[in-house]
């Protein structure tokens, strides 16, 4: 098998506009945007009119129609930058777009896709709950069939793009029934963002992607029409995990690009910093630190690609993808703990990217299952049983 490490012309190209608009947009104002909590629809839109969202959605209903390494290309080069930027667009994208592109009825994808795809408003997942986060089968929230519509009753939490002005349906995760064995029956809805008997509440005072925008979610008596089931009734716990492995590889994506962030703001500072006469980077015990981070970023990225080529040639990826985010995660903590420390007691003060760096790096471990769930798929994936 021939095996090629070189991006297509058009990847190299997409890259690079990325770059240039995360550096010249986003770069700017991403420290106060997070000392304000503030979301920016002002960039969110400029994101979408360079084709952010819908990327992997084929060009009939709006999107770009290109591959899932191109996607994550995009991802991974605004997280290089900032975290709270790359959630909304890998939010939007993996948990948001990608349930109704893949589950969706043509109805459903001809109505919701272009208008996602556009920017013109944002999707959510709606799947964490209070009492139900990394035991995601154990959803409390119940949806009722009343006729011709669903009656939701329950509450959501953590959910990445679930309240701004924006936010314009829901992929909502509902138990509507009980199985044979007693399992419950787990079944996807869409619920519009308009939906009445639907709260949704910003989340503030997070430690991490400040200027991302969190939801809690509460579902009153919310009623929506029976033909917002998301593929068959039942399917919803398979979709969630289809979902969730895309999901992996964007914050897989999201830990790559911060690593890489991380690790030039390390090296631009060790070639500025003057110790003792010369650079601090010209001193073995920093040198060796941002070479080993080199070295590890580098795996990371190779990690990452290979799981991409595995999604975008039709081939499981599962395995990988959990991979993927287990280790880009961690690359990117021990990459930004060293970048931190080069810069000594400057790297705790927030007038430096690095600040930021070390704070947002943290969700990573923990959203989108923990580095402790990552493993036990991992294990189940080698053939381990039901580890637990």
């Amino acid at each position: 098998m021939a095996i090629c490490f070189d991006l297509t012309p058009e990847q190299e190209h997409l890259r690079k506009t990325v770059r240039n608009f995360a550096e010249k947009e986003i770069a700017p104002i991403a420290a106060e945007l997070d000392e304000k909590e503030e979301f920016s629809y002002e960039l969110t839109k400029k994101m979408a009119d360079m084709g952010f969202f819908g990327t992997i959605v084929p060009e009939e209903y709006g999107g770009q129609g290109l591959d899932y390494l191109s996607y994550i290309i995009v991802v991974e080069e605004l997280a290089r930058v900032d975290a709270s930027q790359a959630a909304t667009v890998a939010a939007g994208n993996s948990l948001g777009i990608s349930p109704i592109y893949y589950f969706g009825n043509e109805e459903q994808k001809k109505y919701w896709l272009p208008k996602l795809c556009s920017g013109e408003i944002l999707a959510a997942f709606g799947l964490t709950e209070p009492n139900a986060g990394s035991d995601a089968g154990n959803s409390k929230t119940t949806a009722v069939l009343d006729g011709n519509e669903w009656v939701i009753n329950g509450s959501k939490i953590f959910i990445t793009n679930g309240a701004n002005d924006m936010t314009g349906v829901i992929v909502v995760q509902a138990r509507t029934g009980t199985l044979s064995d007693g399992r419950p029956e787990l079944s996807c809805i869409l619920v519009p963002a308009d939906a009445k008997g639907l709260e949704k509440r910003p989340m503030h005072k997070k430690m991490v992607w400040r200027a991302s925008n969190t939801a809690e979610l509460y579902f009153t008596d919310c009623r929506v029409p029976k033909e917002n089931l998301l593929g068959k009734r039942g399917d919803g716990f398979k979709q969630m995990l289809k979902t969730l492995d895309g999901g992996r590889l964007s914050i897989a994506a999201m830990g790559l690009g911060g690593a890489q962030g991380a690790l030039e703001l390390g090296i631009k500072y060790a070639k500025e910093r003057m110790q003792f006469g010369k650079p601090i980077g010209e001193f073995q015990v920093n040198a060796f630190k941002l070479a080993d981070c080199a070295m590890l970023v580098e795996a990371a990225r190779n990690l990452l690609y290979k799981a991409c080529w595995l999604a975008d040639n039709g081939r499981p990826y599962g395995k990988e993808a959990a991979m993927a985010k287990l280790y880009c995660s961690e690359v990117m903590r021990t990459v930004v703990w060293h970048a931190q420390q080069i810069h000594g007691g400057y790297g705790l003060m927030k007038e430096y990217p690095i600040e930021r760096f070390y704070r947002d790096q943290r969700l990573l471990e923990v959203g989108e299952g923990t580095s402790e769930i990552q493993r036990i798929v991992i294990a189940r994936h080698l053939g381990l049983g039901k580890i637990i």
